[in-house]
Parts: C-alpha cells; sequence; structure tokens
C-alpha cells in the first residue's frame, strides 16, 4: 500500500474563497496573514470534486491516506478548527490520520497532493502532486482538477 497526504487549503478546503470573502480580509494585520482571521477555517467550503475524489482513493485499497495541513502558529483555534472542519466534511475516514506541520519534506511517504511547494512541500521525498491553481501567478499547476489527480493516481 502506498502512502499519501492529502494537504487540506487549497486541495481539500477551498481557503482561497474563503479569504477573498471575508470582511477582515482587507484590515492589518490579516491583509499580510489572513490565516489569523478568527475562525476563518472553521466553516470552509470543500473543493469542488474533492469528497468524491478522496473517497475513490481511500476505498481504491491501493493508498493508505493522511490529510497533512500546516495550521498557523498565531492562530492556535485553526488547530481545532482544522480538526473539527475535517470530521465534519469526513465523519471518521481520517480519525488519528490528520498531521499538523510546517515541514512537509520531514514526512516518509510515496505521494503528496498540495498546492503549494512552501513548508517542504516541494522538498518532498515522495512525489509532490503540484494541485489547482498557483495562488501567486493564477496559472494552473500541473494537476488542476480533482479529475486530473484521479486520472493520474487510479488509470483505468
Amino acid at each position: 500500500m502506498k502512502t499519501l497526504y492529502i494537504d487540506m487549503d487549497g486541495v481539500l478546503a477551498d481557503f482561497g474563497k474563503a479569504i477573498k470573502d471575508h470582511p477582515l480580509r482587507v484590515k492589518s494585520p490579516y491583509d499580510d496573514h489572513p490565516d489569523l482571521i478568527p475562525d476563518i477555517f472553521k466553516d470552509l467550503d470543500l473543493m469542488p470534486g474533492a469528497y468524491d475524489a478522496v473517497c475513490a482513493l481511500i476505498d481504491s485499497g491501493t493508498f493508505d491516506v493522511y490529510i497533512l495541513t500546516t495550521a498557523p502558529w498565531g492562530n492556535p483555534g485553526a488547530w481545532m478548527h482544522k480538526r473539527l472542519w475535517i470530521e465534519e466534511k469526513f465523519g471518521t475516514r481520517f480519525k488519528k490520520r490528520i498531521i499538523i506541520t510546517h515541514h512537509k519534506d520531514q514526512l516518509i511517504g510515496d505521494y503528496l497532493i498540495d498546492d503549494r511547494t512552501e513548508r517542504g512541500a516541494g522538498n518532498f521525498k515522495g512525489e509532490h502532486i503540484h494541485f489547482g491553481l498557483d495562488y501567486k501567478t493564477g496559472e494552473d499547476n500541473k494537476y488542476p482538477t480533482w479529475s486530473s489527480v484521479l486520472e493520474y493516481l487510479l488509470p483505468h
């Protein structure tokens, strides 16, 4: 069985939409650090296709799946909200399968699905499946949708 880590923000949860729509986004210090907005991680929408794709990956029997996320040090409530969000969206599928780290390159595994290269994702020793939209350039990453990820990981 192959180990698969799936990042939360920007991959499972639509963090970009949450910060874009939040009224505090334009106020200091949140304009530079939107992840510090109180309760920002509490009610995030799922990314399109995320739920069905994750269930397909788990149910395939090919992968040992974990959710991997970074929680802002200056927003300790985010740690709790992320864990509760995962349970609300995925039930018990990820019970004791959530890893919070600022050093994703320290994990051992086969695949990491992440929308960014920061926090060690770009130096992950397995394969980094660069997901979604590049938030700096606005261009698609190599795997822009959950459909493209499934085509790669679960070819028919």
